[in-house]
């Protein structure tokens, strides 16, 4: 497991140049959400002079800043790259602020596909400085292959599914990981990709796994959360219906063995994201997602976690209904109105 560092014990500055915003960084948001605390500055040039809050809505009384030198007057000890580039790559124009910054003895902490770690020139500046590239994304050597070992742990296992990549399968099961403590629950969240690691300070990003052992290491995060917690909410990835990502699904599917499943989906989405693939019926997809865990560990979808960032207040209140009358399970939006529904379906589980 990654945990190399725990931003949660850190003053952070997000480099998030020219594309600061809700969708263009994705990254950014989830820290600023949930690490509020720990984020003294937001770096882009482009909105520079700006409240947090003016750009993302939440985040009041974090500043947007010009360049690393106005962060720096903040007194951040580290800096995260806060947005994803296609590819996964790093700009060849962030190289001289990640140099900057290192000089300036932050630790950097990074979820993109090039690993700042093995970059030679960066790791020896790094060296020289005591500063530490944490690649959240970066898996674990030695990952086995899946040996069905995740049905043995004492835990109760909740995964989050869904109908689409970005429905909120990981803000979804913190909200509920939050919403569980405050229950009293002993309960953990399992992140598999780099936003929800970054956030929670370890886990296995699942998309930078070599596909044969991406169920072996669903299965190792598993086994890890189970050792101190009697409830686990696993994060999922990507969709059973996407042609891009479906494999990641099924593997933590099959890899995590969950005893339940929460079903996440964005009710104004009509197709696969970026693709001109019909999504199908609620209801379809949720048989989809039981009939493939049937085989290995039965499951069945106990709620619906549903994303309703762009619908109004009653728009978003019908769809919740619409989608309780079609399912038969509860719904509702954990942003919007909490996780309440969802915690008092799990603690059914866990009670057996």
């Amino acid at each position: 497991m990654n945990k190399q560092l725990q931003p949660k014990s850190h003053k952070i500055a997000i480099l998030a140049e020219g594309s600061f915003g809700v969708l263009e960084s994705k990254t950014a948001t989830v820290l600023v959400r949930y690490l509020p605390d720990n984020i003294v500055a937001v770096i882009d040039s482009t909105k520079a002079g700006k409240d947090v809050s003016d750009v993302i809505e939440i985040g009041k009384g974090i500043p947007v800043v010009c360049n690393l030198a106005e962060a720096m007057q903040f007194e951040p000890t580290m800096l995260a790259i806060g947005i994803a580039p296609p590819g996964g790559e790093l700009p060849e124009a962030w190289r001289g602020i990640l140099r900057e910054a290192i000089r300036s003895g932050l630790h950097i902490m990074s979820g993109l596909h090039h690993f700042l770690s093995d970059d030679i020139e960066l790791s020896e500046l790094a060296a020289r400085h005591n500063a530490v590239l944490w690649d959240a994304r970066k898996p674990p050597d030695n990952l086995p292959v899946a040996t069905c070992k995740a049905a043995d742990v004492d835990a109760t296992v909740v995964l989050t599914v869904g109908s689409d990549c970005r429905v909120g399968k990981m803000l979804s099961g913190i909200e509920i990981t939050y919403t569980a403590r405050e229950h009293g629950l002993n309960v953990e969240f399992c992140p598999t990709g780099q936003n929800g690691i970054m956030v929670w300070g370890w886990g296995i990003a699942i998309d930078a796994v070599v596909s044969d052992f991406t169920a072996g290491a669903a299965e190792q995060i598993v086994l890890e959360g189970a050792k101190n917690h009697d409830l686990l909410i696993v994060e999922g990835q990507g969709s059973l219906v996407h042609p891009g990502y479906s494999g990641v699904t099924l593997s933590l599917l099959h890899g995590s063995m969950p005893d339940a499943m929460i079903f996440c989906h964005q009710p104004s989405r009509k197709e696969v994201a970026r693709y001109t693939v019909p999504l199908p019926s609620l209801s379809d997809m949720i048989a989809h997602y039981e009939m493939l865990t049937a085989p290995i560990k039965p499951a069945k979808v106990i709620g619906l976690a549903l994303n309703c960032f762009d619908l109004s207040e009653k728009e978003a209140l019908e769809a919740i209904d619409a989608a309780e009358v079609e399912t038969g399970l509860p719904a509702t939006d954990v942003v919007r109105y909490g996780a309440e529904k969802l915690v008092d379906v799990i603690q059914k589980v866990c009670q057996g």
